[in-house]
């Protein structure tokens, strides 16, 4: 009896195990299916999650879909764009970390070869790349009838390349070439089988222009008028740093280019911060602001000099799709805007040599420039460096030199002077320049409104005496000056807010009767 009583127990012991071994199948299997049907995203089914869409997003653009066989699905298309563009992510990031990890993902076993050979070799050799690009222009050749291959012609690939051998630099490389590309559908994804590198085939791009500023000699003209920037740094008391933020105000910002172009002023620089217009995917709202900001200067008779970037400082060849991204959406909107006189394309970017690398920031700043020129041919473009000594870099890609200067005024003649000398055939511009009036605790012995109005004198003197444009900083005293914009020592941020030609009230300090002369 007792031994009939163990098998019993022995036998409904294995039907339990059996049921809950089938149970936990049926709910893997529900869940799969759950996940399939949820729309989940592809990538993750990989080894590796590329999020492209986040981190490269270089020009892409279809020159033709035409297909004698079978027609080319949307849905598909994206796909095989998608899986391309992380084919060569994957690439960049495997040469530069000297790592494959990923590369199976988006390469079939046979194309996959001669990467992991040229990897391991550079480990070998401590050398690595840093590269991207810039440009696609993709033509279907070829859609299986079953649907599993494709056959591209991708043209204009524009690739960046900086060679490394134990961290120093050996090599910068552009190229402009075309690739024969076919990709295999494998396992739901599609991989790269084969990519042979052809002579390039260029395309000229068709941009209609409507020159609304130009450049002749040492003079910027506007429809065919000489125009002498008399300006000023421009943001709204209350909300300095943040000015397309939350307490954006069209009636204060209205109010304020009047009193501007009162003042006998044509033209202001404003600030767009990379991380407040949301980097590579620029937010509408932000663009609906500028579109306000500018229609209001046009209102009030105001040129405007936008300057794109503020506040960015990676440069990384990787993060450079992004940037284009950045630039494209913004310039493309403002191209035919009557109100820009000018895209600066950094502000003071030569404070990052140190850190990140004169040539790379120069690079960096090079491609930007083609690429707003690209996008808009008819407004100039400058870039808004930190010291006369500094705007001797990249002339030949801007249309006018902009330089900033906060020095003693005993060395401003012999500064000007030499930049003449090294730039003799551009506009030139001071696009900031001024005197804090704070004098008080934490700068007993600092200035105050009185020395402040007898610089603004003396600079407006030079200016007139040497033909020279200006822009001047800033419009306004501060109640509070960012912590990002000068650091938290309280003598920096205490100076930092008392620029103004205007006090904290709106009152005129002594110095607004030199704010032009």
């Amino acid at each position: 009896m007792k031994n009939k009583l163990s098998k019993n127990i022995y036998r409904a012991g294995l039907i339990v195990t059996f049921v809950a071994l089938n149970a936990l199948v049926l709910f893997g299997l529900s869940s799969v299916l759950a996940w399939l049907n949820t729309g989940a995203e592809r990538t993750g089914m990989l080894h590796t999650e590329v999020l492209s869409k986040d981190v490269y997003l270089p020009n892409i653009e279809w020159e033709s879909l035409e297909n004698p066989g079978r027609p080319m699905e949307q849905q598909t298309l994206g796909e095989i764009q998608q899986d391309y563009l992380n084919a060569w992510y994957v690439k960049h990031v495997a040469y530069k970390t000297n790592n494959p990890y990923g590369i199976e993902d988006y390469y079939t076993d046979s194309s996959r070869v001669n990467l992991f050979k040229t990897i391991a070799f550079n480990k070998e050799n401590d050398i690595h790349l840093e590269a991207t690009t810039l440009n696609h222009r993709p033509q279907l050749e070829f859609y299986s009838a079953d649907g599993q291959l494709v056959v591209i012609t991708d043209n204009e690939v524009i690739e960046y390349q900086e060679i490394y051998e134990q961290d120093q630099k050996l090599l910068t490389h552009q190229d402009t070439s075309s690739y024969r590309v076919m990709l295999l559908l494998e396992d739901g994804f599609w991989r790269i089988r084969h990519m042979v590198k052809q002579s390039a085939k260029t395309q000229k791009d068709s941009v209609s222009t409507n020159k609304l500023a130009e450049v002749k000699g040492k003079k910027i003209y506007i429809e065919n008028k000489e125009f002498q920037i008399k300006g000023i740094n421009y943001y709204p008391k209350d909300s300095p740093w943040d000015m397309f933020g939350e307490n954006f105000s069209r009636d204060t910002i209205s109010q304020d280019f009047e009193i501007i172009r009162n003042a006998g002023l044509n033209s202001i620089r404003i600030f767009l911060q990379y991380e407040d217009f949301v980097k590579a995917e620029v937010l509408p709202q932000k663009l609906e602001k500028l579109r306000t900001v500018l229609d209001l200067a046009e209102e009030h008779q105001l040129k405007v000099v936008v300057t794109l970037f503020d506040f960015y400082g990676d440069y990384s060849v990787l993060d450079w799709t992004l940037t284009h991204r950045h630039a494209d959406q913004i310039v493309s909107a403002f191209k035919d805007h009557s109100a820009i006189l000018a895209w600066d394309l950094k502000n003071e970017p030569d404070l990052d040599f140190d850190s990140r690398g004169k040539d790379l920031v120069l690079q960096w700043l090079s491609h930007i420039a083609d690429q707003v020129k690209k996008y808009d041919p008819n407004h100039l473009i400058t870039v808004g460096w930190s010291s006369p000594e500094a705007a001797v870099n990249l002339q030949q890609k801007l249309d006018f030199v902009s330089f900033h200067f906060y020095k003693d005024l005993e060395k401003l003649d012999s500064d000007f002077e030499i930049l003449e000398q090294k730039i003799p055939n551009k506009p030139l511009v001071m696009q900031e320049f001024g005197m804090s009036s704070y004098h008080g605790l934490w700068n007993p012995f600092g200035t105050d409104e009185k020395d402040q109005a007898q610089y603004h004198k003396k600079m407006q003197d030079f200016f007139k005496k040497e033909d020279l444009a200006f822009m001047s900083w800033t419009l306004y005293d501060f109640e509070e000056v960012p912590s990002d914009v000068v650091g938290r020592l309280p003598w920096r941020k205490s100076r930092q807010r008392f620029f103004g030609f205007l006090d904290q009230r709106g009152e005129p300090k002594p110095a607004f009767n030199h704010i032009t002369h």
